[in-house]
């Protein structure tokens, strides 16, 4: 077993030599939510590198940070291939439910398609707290978890022929679209992915180019801390408090395992 399938597993707590079977992704998916989190603190701190294998190994594996959609879902994506899931990456657009419009920093987002004996799933880690925390058959079919209910419908766009929906559990009351995907047009090249890297860093409309941001799943909801709040929900109850940026050091080690006190 290699260092990226070894590292990943300890990263997430999934035991090193079991078997990762379909039915386990579940399991991967949920682990993967609740211990590494999504977060953009290389893009303020302007301490993005050149996107490699090496790179995000060492990012993710071994200094242990979080990342966004294409840190987080690319290392994933390794980590399947690693344990023989034939799948690849694709890109897609996000959608803004606040102003109905899609991304103006376009096909910015990264995703995980799976086939398993034809049949197509999307795999989804980087996107914040909205994880379906299981495959998502690209069917139309609803899946439900702890996070919500989710489906995939097929829909021709500008932009991909699939849109994710979800309904969060305690936050929606109605289906709200996520993103469209591209499913014709896989990445093969890691350029692809510094192009993206370079966009969500440097584009005046980039949502993540303006405030440090982390988020994570917990077992019982999810906590999200900027340099000025601290959002837990628990149990479909949420609680907000203030912070400061000395504190925001603080709490970042303390609910995300992020060392910023060096």
């Amino acid at each position: 077993m290699n260092d990226l399938n070894i590292l990943f597993r300890q990263r997430i707590g999934f035991p090193e030599k079991e078997t990762i079977t379909f039915e386990k992704l579940d399991l991967v998916l949920e682990k993967t939510a609740n211990a590494i989190p999504f977060e953009n603190l290389c893009i303020i701190a302007k301490t993005t590198s050149d996107f490699t294998k090496e790179n995000l190994i060492n990012k993710i594996l071994i200094r242990k940070e979080g990342g966004l959609c294409y840190d987080l879902n690319m290392i994933l994506y390794l980590f399947l291939m690693e344990n023989n899931f034939n799948v690849k990456i694709v890109r897609g657009v996000i959608f803004n439910s606040d102003t109905q419009k899609w991304s103006p920093t376009g096909r910015t987002h990264v995703s995980i398609l799976l086939d398993r004996m034809g049949k197509l799933y999307l795999i989804v880690t980087g996107f914040g707290g909205n994880l379906p925390l299981k495959p998502v058959p690209l069917t139309g079919e609803i899946v439900s978890s702890t996070n919500g209910e989710f489906q995939v419908e097929k829909e021709d766009t500008l932009y991909g022929g699939y849109i994710l929906k979800m309904k969060l559990r305690y936050k929606d009351n109605v289906w709200k679209i996520g993103y469209v995907l591209d499913s014709k047009q896989p990445v093969t090249n890691l350029a692809e992915i510094n192009e993206i890297q370079k966009i969500i860093s440097d584009h005046e409309q980039s949502p993540f180019n303006k405030m440090p941001l982390i988020t994570r799943l917990t077992k019982n909801g999810s906590v999200t801390l900027t340099d000025s709040t601290l959002t837990q929900w628990m149990d479909g109850k949420m609680t907000k408090e203030q912070v400061d940026p000395h504190r925001f050091k603080h709490l970042a080690k303390k609910h995300f395992k992020l060392d910023l006190l060096k």
